[in-house]
Formats: C-alpha cells, structure tokens, sequence
C-alpha cells in the first residue's frame, strides 16, 4: 500500500512541532566519520510515507488537490499526535482521529473532510503502522464458540487494496463524471450513485444523533441511499430520489448496497484467526477497537 520515504529530507514540519525532524539516526549527513556532537541533535528532518490512495484520484474534482493524484504524504506519528489522540476534549467532540489525520497530511490543501472513505481509511492504517509498528494486539470473539481471547494480526500482511473495479455480475456502469449508474434488478430503475466522503460521514453522523435527541427511529440505510443516490432514471429532485428510496424494494435495496461495497475504493484488513477454545480457524475481517490508536487501554 505504501512505501518508506526514509531518504527523503526536508519535510516541511507542522507548524506546530518547531523542530526540524530527520530519520538519520539523528545524525549529521555530512560527516562522513560520523556524527558531529557539536551539531543540534534535534536538527533532524520529519519521515514521510507516501499511501497508495484506493481511488488513485479518479473520482475527485478538477479543482481538488488529489485529482488524478496516486498517492498521498504524510509524517510518522510524533508524541505531540498521541497528544491529540488521548485529548478528552477532542475525543468527547469525536474529533481526535479527524484532527490527528490533518495534522500528519504534509500537503495542508488537502482536508481530511473531502476525503473519500476508502483513501481516508487507507491513510488510518498507515498513520497507525507508522506510530506503533504492523503488529496490532486486540481480544476477538470467536464466531463459532464466541469465546474472546487476545489474538495478534500484522496490518502489513493483512492490509490488501481494493480497486473497486471488481463489480462482476452487476449491473454497474461508470461515467466521465465519476458517478455510476446502477440498474436495479426489480424496478429496472437507473439509479446514478457518487462516493461518499468523509463530510457525508460527520452529516450521517448529525443526523443520526439528532433523530436519537428527539427519540426517533434510526434510518441507517436509507439515510446512506438518500446521501449517495443523485438521480433516478436521469431526475435530480431530491424530493422524488428520497421517495424513491423510501419506496425501493427490500431485492433493489439489497442489490444497490451490494453494489455500492463492491465499487467503492477501499482497503481491507483480513487476516488468519484460530480459535484456541475450538479449534476454528478461518480468514477473518480485522476488528477495529480501542486498541487500534490507543494499544494497552
């Protein structure tokens, strides 16, 4: 997914880290009988990792950072980000992690919220394997006995890059807009669907608390429909889209949600998991918990 930048000097530090950081053994490049102990031993430069972005910039705007762009830079974790990670302000307003992504982001142009999901999870995974390593301790239930033991897995084996170009079987079309145009099997209905971003994530979010305030009934599905479809057989109304989805039959509602999770450019996190209880043993999807950014809570 990613490549070591660890000869790359110069990085720009976050303008709040005034040290100039280096991976060179903190050392001075230009003795060559090694370091200088007259020199700054905090006069190193930042190391970078450049993430391979799922999307490859396909589906961004001309006018965004990351059109047509591959990858992404981003500096090693510091102890100032678990600083931001472990803040209990930012961690009651759910920020932490949006905060600590756009403080390790070495082009400051891009934000973490136009992010599309699968780059932003993609950009998560290597943040967290820069900070603490590959290896990820966390307790898993068994699926067969639901026994909960600890279990290691190595983010780097298990970490695989999905294209979502791999929509066999289905009905899906893509356009020079980087939207796609889904048939569903019931209705026959031409449904145009676009990725959704990390600023549709915070709104799901919103509304998903607002309707828990006021003791309505949560909508998870067809809010997401609601959110990502953006026209039905060629209409924009909004007003029809959301009727539409209200109204979709149980076969096309399954289908368009299938369809979406196949399409969509993302990274997956599986990996071997043995049951020392009974004995299972299968390829498991990684559980993401607590122990993901904060390891020996």
């Amino acid at each position: 997914m990613s490549r070591n930048n660890e000869s790359r000097l110069g990085a720009p530090p976050p303008a709040d880290m005034p040290l100039n950081l280096s991976n060179e053994n903190f050392s001075n490049q230009n003795n060559v009988n090694g370091p200088d102990p007259t020199v700054n031993p905090l006069s190193f430069a930042v190391p970078t990792e450049m993430v391979e972005l799922p999307s490859k910039g396909k589906f961004y705007p001309e006018n965004h950072p990351l059109h047509n762009v591959g990858e992404l830079e981003i500096r090693y974790m510091t102890a100032k980000d678990e600083d931001v990670l472990n803040s209990k302000s930012l961690l009651k307003k759910g920020i932490a992690i949006d905060r600590f992504l756009q403080g390790i982001i070495v082009d400051k142009k891009v934000k973490v919220d136009s992010l599309l999901i699968g780059d932003r999870n993609a950009i998560i995974v290597a943040a967290r394997i820069t900070g603490y390593g590959e290896e990820y301790s966390t307790r898993v239930t068994c699926p067969s006995c639901m026994t909960t033991s600890n279990h290691d897995f190595d983010l780097e084996e298990a970490l695989e890059v999905q294209s979502g170009e791999d929509t066999e079987g289905m009905e899906i079309e893509k356009t020079a807009d980087g939207t796609f145009m889904i048939t569903l099997p019931r209705t026959s209905v031409e449904t145009e669907v676009r990725l959704m971003s990390g600023n549709d994530e915070k709104a799901l979010l919103k509304m998903s608390e607002s309707k828990k305030k006021h003791n309505l009934p949560d909508a998870v599905l067809t809010d997401q429909f609601k959110r990502f479809v953006i026209s039905v057989n060629g209409n924009t109304d909004k007003d029809l889209i959301y009727k539409f989805v209200d109204l979709m039959p149980a076969l096309d509602a399954r289908y368009l949600r299938k369809a979406y999770a196949q399409m969509i450019p993302n990274v997956s996190l599986k990996h071997s998991f043995t049951c020392e209880a009974c004995d299972y043993d299968q390829i498991i999807d990684i559980p993401f918990t607590v122990d993901f950014f904060w390891p020996g809570r």
